[in-house]
């Protein structure tokens, strides 16, 4: 019983982590910083001026990020360095894995059904009318 309330709670947290995940980076301004801190550490500086924003949107965008753990500062001297975390992208895909999961049964499925189709005797009649 604990361990059916433990995967219980533990799918709740996935899918409630999953769309906290996904509303972070809905915005194109977020998922265009991901994109740049998965080249390595940058600084608001840096993000900034390599995505042509402002420093204030880029600081406001940056705690959105934090605050869903996707990233995580670490104070450099004056300034704060911006790096990925990798348990809300491990997170994200293990849910997108069961879609995957799902698809690959039913392209199975498929596959085996479009062979038994094209074993049957006969096949060569598909599509055209009997005289």
């Amino acid at each position: 019983m604990i361990y059916s309330l433990t995967g219980i709670f533990l799918l709740r947290y996935i899918k409630f982590m999953t769309t906290t995940i996904l509303c972070a980076l809905a915005e194109p301004n977020r998922l265009r910083i991901v994109e740049l801190l998965r080249e390595g550490p940058c600084s608001v500086g840096e993000i900034s001026k390599r995505l042509y924003l402002h420093q204030p949107q880029v600081s406001k965008h940056l705690r959105v990020l934090s605050d869903t753990g996707l990233v995580i500062a670490n104070q450099v001297a004056q300034q704060r360095i911006y790096q990925l975390q990798a348990g809300p992208f491990e997170e994200l895909d293990i849910w997108l894995d069961t879609f995957s999961q799902l698809w690959k049964g039913r392209l199975d499925t498929l596959d085996d059904y479009l062979q038994q189709i094209k074993d049957q005797p006969g096949d060569s009649d598909l599509g055209h009318r009997r005289r």
